[in-house]
């Protein structure tokens, strides 16, 4: 799964970083690199850091917001 070390990082640290809950954290791998005011300046500050390698951007948030998702029940049809 893609970015799956950065997730567990997040949650194994996310009691440390609830003081700063509302900000943007950066985490490359299994270290948390700073934390930022903005999504654009921790985005920004990871793309200058590590270019196209893989990281992870997220605000931090001590209860998580559940979002639901809907779809048809029966396939769409196409065609005539």
């Amino acid at each position: 799964m893609a970015l799956e070390k950065e997730l567990a990082t997040y949650q194994a640290n996310l009691p440390k970083l609830k003081d700063r809950e509302g900000k943007w954290v950066l985490i490359q791998g299994e270290r948390i690199v700073d934390t930022y005011s903005s999504y654009d300046d921790a985005l920004k500050s990871g793309y200058k850091e590590f270019g196209l390698e893989p990281f992870l951007v997220k605000q931090i948030l001590a209860i998580e917001p559940v979002f639901y998702f809907s779809r048809p029940l029966t396939p769409a049809k196409t065609g005539a």
